[in-house]
């Protein structure tokens, strides 16, 4: 689009008077774009903070599980772990700490398209290769793929139920606002046939880049060997209705009032995402929420033996694992699904 230095929203603004509404999959890419461009979101001075920020045990136990799986398929040591959208490098940092311990010390590829976060990842994981997608990725050797917080920035498309049809839900600029709308094209085609006949009013979100990701994974799992971990709020059963929302400094804000300014999310799909999986060749060892997976791998004794190491952060491990666990807090709306080659084993709490 425009020049970065010009507001997104006037070239947005723009846009829209010049050609008609944009699809909110195209809002929603740009503005997401832009956001994660230049800045570190991430933290209590940014707008959200995430699983591995909030504890080092997040990202030890995850870097066990892939170290575990590794090592019942038969080990090996030339071997990649792979990380799509790494944040800050927290959760590689401690992941890989966590699988060296277990003996394990694979190349390390992150998939990261800010400029801003690249340098702050350097500073935590400087052996790190870095990579735009994940086209580039080696093929030499399994994969071993961990993506959170992921799936859920990537773009969605939205298809909305109208006395005349299915309409694709576009962004107009109207009495000094961007709002919602139905576009005027039928689009009755793209939508599946056991869902045509729903009330009017009834929203199908799908999210094609997402579909994407994980079928290329898979494939490469299916090629090369390998596990993966998505994690990421969302639901394990397909549904409708809208899930779009923004975050600014940690509070929830008009989706559509400020774009480029706030971080754009939508719950992940994970029944779609299984689907992508099959057939992109990979075995879906399952789908569990993170508060079911990280106590079963253990995070309740891991915080414990934190805990008497070092008594004066008994609180703050105690508050973590309630936030990373709990059904109040992380736990049940965050779900974890692994993903393994056809010939390697059944994942750890799955």
């Amino acid at each position: 689009m425009a020049d970065s230095a010009e507001p997104l929203a006037a070239t947005f603004q723009r846009l829209i008077a010049n050609f008609g509404p944009v699809t909110l999959q195209h809002f929603m890419g740009e503005s997401n774009a832009r956001y994660y461009a230049g800045k570190d979101p991430l933290g209590s001075a940014g707008d959200f903070i995430t699983a591995p920020e909030v504890s080092q045990m997040f990202g030890e136990l995850t870097g066990l599980w892939l170290a575990d799986i590794w090592m019942r398929a038969g080990g090996g040591k030339h071997v990649h772990y792979v990380e799509l959208g790494p944040g800050r490098g927290t959760l590689a940092r401690d992941a890989l700490r966590a699988m060296q311990r277990a003996g394990l010390e694979p190349h390390v590829h992150l998939v990261e398209g800010s400029t801003a976060l690249r340098e702050i990842q350097r500073a935590a994981v400087p052996q790190a290769e870095w990579h735009h997608d994940v086209a580039s990725l080696p093929e030499d050797g399994p994969l071993l793929v961990m993506a959170n917080e992921f799936l859920d920035a990537l773009p969605v498309r939205q298809l909305v139920k109208t006395p005349q049809g299915w309409r694709e839900r576009m962004v107009d600029w109207q009495d000094g606002h961007f709002l919602p709308v139905a576009g005027d094209k039928l689009m009755d085609a793209a939508v599946p046939a056991d869902m045509r006949e729903q009330a009017d009013g009834t929203l199908i979100e799908t999210c094609p880049g997402a579909v994407a990701v994980v079928h290329d994974i898979a494939g490469r799992l299916a090629a090369q060997g390998g596990a993966a971990l998505f994690i990421d709020y969302g639901y394990d059963a397909s549904r409708t209705g809208s899930t779009l929302q923004a975050l600014k400094e940690h509070t929830k804000v008009d989706p559509f009032a400020m774009p480029g300014e706030a971080d754009l999310t939508c719950l992940v799909d994970f029944a779609a995402m299984a689907d992508a999986a099959r057939s992109g060749g990979a075995r879906h060892l399952g789908t569990v929420t993170q508060g079911a997976f990280l106590r079963d791998l253990g995070i309740g004794a891991r915080a414990a033996k934190l805990a008497a190491a070092a008594p004066e952060h008994a609180d703050s491990l105690r508050s973590a694992l309630e936030r990373l666990t709990g059904e109040e807090q992380m736990g049940t709306l965050f779900k974890v699904m692994g993903l393994a080659a056809p010939d390697w084993p059944q994942g750890a709490a799955f």
